[in-house]
């Protein structure tokens, strides 16, 4: 498949007659690839809920077409029973998940845009809303190609990049974050390598992130998340990118189960490592990661999923978090739309985004 394809695949998209919201499942890939169409307030939780659409911005985008969704299904009402509704509908979608930022910044965002227009009629107040939404889509595809431009400065050509998790187009929008200068490398000829890491209990980096690369023609080498030691003192990773679910002030950065473990090899075998994500990531209002809740999830993803049979005995008890937050610390640098965020994060952060 061409690369063009690849970088720019609708995984998530809104139906043109606005009655539902599209999606690829990635709960079936790479050995299947299934489109969802959803319309439901149940269906359109259960998708974030059960990963059927995941990524923090890839989450923020379907919670915005979603709630717009359910808003062009409300009976004729008032303005103030329409938007009591629309409040209902949001806190309901929000509950899903509790660690990525983007799906409540999102949602609080389409919940401004209906309280403002709440008093014109309600054809124009659904375009407003429907038209935030698409707003939503597209400055995320702006912000991960900026972030893959300003990535590519911080490595040379033929350099070999850890990437952990998913981060990519089918958990943002078009190139992705942390995967996004693997593909705009591709497009301008920079020869740049990856090593993947599977990512347990559910194998994003194996199941998403290798066959998304691998499909771009990205050189692309997967490895078990505990061979990342190796690959490391062995002198052939020259950085490390990873994605985020939610920033906080100071710059810890809360991200996929087992981050901060590649962080701190990292830091010991001096290896850079950063972290790439829009400005609807960062969380101004957190003070450090020591406030981010982190998902606990069900234990028989440990044991069970993706095996024939139980890899433990029923009896066996598992502790299952989704995400790990990474020191400030630990960060060689924060990568945004807007440029590279360095220690002291709490200021060159605010710097870097004043007008929050």
């Amino acid at each position: 498949m061409e690369l063009e394809n690849i970088v720019g695949a609708e995984n998530i998209r809104l139906k043109d007659d606005g009655s539902a919201v599209i999606i690829i499942d990635q709960t079936l890939l790479p050995n299947e690839c299934v489109f969802l169409t959803l319309d439901k307030p149940e269906e359109l939780y259960d998708a974030i809920k059960q990963l059927r659409v995941r990524g923090a911005p890839a989450i923020g985008i379907f919670a915005a077409y979603a709630i717009y969704v359910l808003a062009e299904k409300y009976p004729e009402c008032d303005g103030d029973e329409f938007f009591a509704r629309f409040k209902t509908d949001c806190e309901y979608l929000n509950s899903s998940r509790p660690t990525a930022v983007n799906l409540s910044a999102m949602l609080r965002r389409m919940c401004a845009v209906a309280e403002d227009n709440i008093a014109l009629p309600r054809r124009e107040l659904l375009a407003a809303l429907r038209a935030e939404a698409e707003a939503i889509h597209r400055e995320d595809m702006d912000m991960c190609r900026a972030i893959a431009q300003y990535a590519l400065t911080v490595v040379n050509p033929g350099d070999t990049v850890l990437t952990y998790c998913n981060a990519g187009p089918l958990a943002t929008s078009r190139y992705g974050t942390a995967q996004g200068p693997y593909y705009l490398a591709k497009e301008t000829g920079f020869d740049l390598k990856a090593i993947c890491c599977e990512t347990r209990p559910l194998l994003q980096g194996a199941r998403l992130t290798s066959y998304e690369l691998t499909l771009a023609g990205v050189d692309c080498t997967l490895i078990c998340d505990n061979m990342a030691s190796i690959v490391m003192k062995q002198g052939k990773v020259q950085a490390c990118f990873v994605g985020c679910d939610r920033v906080a002030a100071n710059g810890d950065a809360a991200n996929k189960i087992g981050t901060s473990g590649v962080a701190i090899l990292a830091k010991h075998y001096g290896i850079p490592f950063y972290v790439l994500g829009p400005s609807t990531t960062i969380d101004f209002n957190c003070p450090t990661g020591d406030q981010i809740e982190i998902e606990l999830r069900d234990p028989e993803e440990i044991k069970e999923k993706f095996y024939e049979k139980s890899m433990a005995l029923p009896q066996v008890k598992c502790y299952n978090p989704a995400f790990d937050v990474t020191d400030s610390s630990l960060i060689s640098g924060i990568i945004t739309e807007r440029g590279i965020a360095r220690a002291p994060y709490r200021e060159s952060l605010k710097a870097m985004f004043p007008e929050v």
